[in-house]
């Protein structure tokens, strides 16, 4: 997954939901040093009775910000749909630089 370009993780989960499972997955692949590169990442943790939807939201430099949802996509559509962006901006950056 090409992280290079996203700038901001926000997360809203209840860590016990099956549901929520794809938004978990999806933040262990963020690298160990992504808040160290100027990756912001907040999460928020429902509690264990709550029934409300896991939450993820990716923002990237150049301000398009995606609203996803873990449960319909699952890792692999969530994964797909940030690559897909990341490659449009890494070809952007090729691009301005030869």
């Amino acid at each position: 997954m090409i992280t290079r370009f996203i700038t901001e993780v926000n997360t809203k989960f209840n860590p016990f939901s099956m549901g929520s499972r794809a938004t978990r997955l999806f933040l262990s692949y963020l690298p160990a040093d992504a808040r160290a590169a100027g990756m912001q990442i907040n999460t928020t943790l429902l509690p264990r009775a709550s029934t409300e939807p896991s939450a993820l939201r990716v923002k990237f430099k150049d301000g398009k910000e995606m609203k996803l949802d873990g449960e319909t996509l699952g890792i692999k559509g969530i994964i797909e749909e940030v690559d897909r962006h990341s490659r449009a901006l890494q070809k952007q950056a090729d691009l301005a630089e030869g």
